[in-house]
């Protein structure tokens, strides 16, 4: 069978992508895909965003991914310097979502939808709306069987009406608890033929003193409320 390691929301960490990478590593898993928000918030986004190009097989665009190439703020000008004009048009020109199939099963992988990367759906989401995520896109007719996003930083299995939704967390910016956050599908992968297919959400303990250390370094924007978080796992807007 095949493995493959689903990753989000990195935002710039780098120790927790480290850590995650050498987790995925251990498990001998080949495969990476990446959900998106590679930059943004963390102090390391030019680092993050070459490790992950020289790691990961599959990208889909996320908010940040949008913002970094699209628009300007204090934070975003800060990240646009460190990343410089390569590393921005590489994340510009991202697909919004992927397909592929696995044991049998169409997997739908995108950041918060396949129409919208601010298309937001959280846990606690009205099913209706969490069911438009399986929808036929104008790319494919068919409706997907699994579809994994990121974007909530929030990491879940959900199985209802014979379908699967799934997210993996975030890596570097875990909103759920102050542990780096990943996801391993595995099956049969380009195959579709129906037979056993696992879905597991993993944990990874990584170096938090490291990352608010490289934090604290730098000049960056709302350095502060992006310690806070990596410390809490509580999201900065939350009340």
């Amino acid at each position: 069978m095949d493995k493959i390691a689903i990753i989000s929301d990195i935002h710039g960490n780098l120790p927790a992508l480290e850590a995650v990478l050498k987790d995925i590593k251990d498990r001998e898993i080949k495969k990476i895909f990446c959900l998106g928000d590679l930059a943004g918030k963390g102090p390391k986004p030019a680092e993050v965003v070459d490790k992950l190009r020289s790691k990961c097989e599959f990208f889909v665009k996320g908010n940040w991914d949008y913002f970094l190439s699209e628009q300007k703020s204090e934070m975003l000008l800060w990240t646009q310097k460190k990343l410089g004009s390569e590393r921005i048009k590489f994340m510009k020109n991202l697909p919004i979502y992927i397909e592929f199939y696995m044991s049998g099963k169409l997997i739908r992988l995108c950041h918060a939808s396949p129409h919208s990367v601010f298309d937001r759906t959280y846990i606690d989401t009205d099913k209706f709306k969490r069911m438009e995520l399986f929808n036929p896109t104008k790319l494919n007719s068919k409706y997907a069987d699994i579809v994994g996003y990121g974007d909530i930083h929030s990491a879940h299995v959900d199985n209802f009406d014979k379908r699967t939704i799934f997210n993996p967390g975030s890596v570097g910016n875990p909103l759920d608890m102050p542990m780096a956050s990943y996801a391993i599908i595995e099956g049969y992968y380009d195959s579709k033929m129906e037979s056993s297919f696992s879905i597991t959400i993993v944990k990874v303990i990584y170096d938090i003193e490291l990352a608010i250390k490289e934090a604290e370094e730098t000049d960056m924007p709302e350095k502060n409320e992006y310690i806070k978080e990596l410390l809490t796992g509580v999201y900065r807007g939350r009340k």
